[in-house]
């Protein structure tokens, strides 16, 4: 039920931007009748199959599905991008076209004024001829020999900068489709932890977060997660939750990571769940993690470290738990009960909008959840959009940091464009 009203949202924001792309193509192309149905039957399928593969799982092969998706999810993004492009272009058309006329209406006012303080027969002098004295009709000139008009310069410009929209929009599709989603990067950043014993400074946290296992996330992208954390020769593993996307049945693939992730650590794995592991259900999530050998942190604590030193390594449930589970959601005090109250801490929460609430707690949050707003092209909508601006990288308040991932795998489109996929090493540093 749920996928289903956001599939009508998506067919009501993204159907109306398809009709207006579409108009716009066919102004500009100078489309003729069979070659808009053509387009309209284009559009139309893209977001079709867009719905139909999220909704029809069990129906129809995963491989058809997967292709389904992936095709349809393209041809939607490049209308969503086209239309916001084409509407700027637009706007800027309209402020120059009012701004012309505004120009044009100053520059006549002086004129009229001036004619209308001058005697008649002046005036009608100045407009053709004495008052009462016949003006000839003007011949026009022979006409030229027939030629192609030229297009005017501001209707040549307007066309290439509607050209130029449907060009990125695609073209930025696509490329996130097929490239951004698997260009992944290891992003390494050092982070004071006050309290820190000398013997855990340069202590390494690999993050992996946001996998969103599913139908476009599979084994092969299991194996690019295996090899970048092995790269990063982390002492900790962290899965920082919305491991599964929305359908229980990765569960096992689950299982299957993280068994494979846990002898690349010393001190093995320790996962969190995310709202999207709620969504798929919260017991298959968990059962997997726990088969595979992670530690599972749902408001809870677990000491890193000995007795030549250590740190509080704190889990806790996702924010939308609140809504879903009764008594559900984050309790740091119930995590905070598990360990030693004189350790520094370090938080696993999957959402970055609790860090206000941890920062007086903790030393460092670790979250994911953005996907550094997934698709940015030139800006980042998702730094006004989300809660105190927490999209990507890392932030300060008071003494506390939160480091926020971008996340592996992707939800909605399977697209990145200008967010590429992570994976995090944070060092710990004795402050």
């Amino acid at each position: 039920m749920r996928f289903l009203i956001i599939s009508v949202i998506i067919l009501l924001v993204v159907g109306p931007m398809g009709v207006y792309v579409h108009r716009r193509a066919s102004r500009l192309l100078g489309l003729g009748p069979r070659a808009r149905r053509a387009l309209s039957f284009l559009l139309a399928a893209g977001l079709i199959a867009m719905t139909l593969s999220r909704l029809g799982r069990g129906a129809l092969p995963d491989g058809v599905l997967r292709a389904m998706g992936l095709g349809g999810s393209t041809i939607s993004l490049a209308v969503l991008i086209s239309a916001v492009l084409l509407a700027v272009v637009d706007l800027g058309r309209l402020i120059a076209r009012l701004g012309r006329a505004a120009l044009a209406r100053a520059a006549a006012a002086p004129r009229a004024a001036d004619l209308a303080g001058r005697p008649a027969d002046a005036a009608a002098r100045e407009e053709g001829g004495a008052a009462g004295e016949p003006v000839a009709p003007a011949i026009p000139p022979a006409a030229p020999p027939s030629a192609p008009p030229a297009l005017p310069r501001r209707a040549f410009l307007a066309n290439g900068a509607a050209g130029s929209a449907f060009l990125i929009g695609g073209g930025s599709a696509v490329y996130g489709a097929l490239v951004g989603r698997h260009d992944y990067v290891i992003e390494e950043i050092a982070i004071p932890i006050p309290g820190l014993p000398r013997s855990l400074d340069g202590f390494s946290i690999v993050q992996l977060s946001d996998i969103h296992l599913g139908l476009f996330v599979g084994e092969p992208e299991m194996r690019a997660a295996e090899d970048l954390v092995r790269k990063a020769r982390g002492d900790l593993i962290v899965m920082t939750g919305d491991l599964i996307d929305f359908d229980p049945r990765y569960a096992e693939h689950l299982g299957r990571l993280t068994r494979r992730l846990g002898p690349l650590a010393r001190e093995g794995v320790a996962a969190i769940p995310g709202n999207h592991d709620h969504f798929a259900g919260i017991d298959a999530t968990i059962d997997a993690l726990e088969r595979g050998g992670a530690h599972v942190l749902q408001n809870r604590g677990r000491v890193i470290g000995g007795a030549g030193g250590a740190f509080a390594l704190l889990g806790v449930d996702d924010v939308w738990a609140r809504r879903r589970v009764p008594g559900g959601g984050p309790d740091l005090g119930r995590a905070l009960a598990d360990v030693p109250r004189d350790l520094p801490r370090v938080l696993l929460c999957h959402n970055p909008v609790f860090f206000p609430e941890a920062a007086g707690e903790v030393a460092l949050q670790i979250s994911g959840h953005t996907h550094g707003g997934q698709v940015n092209l030139v800006v980042r909508p998702a730094d006004v959009v989300l809660p105190h601006g927490y999209v990507a990288g890392l932030y300060q308040r008071g003494s506390a940091h939160l480091y926020i991932n971008r996340g592996f795998g992707t939800a909605g489109p399977p697209a990145r464009i200008g967010a590429p996929p992570e994976v995090s090493r944070i060092v710990l540093v004795a402050a």
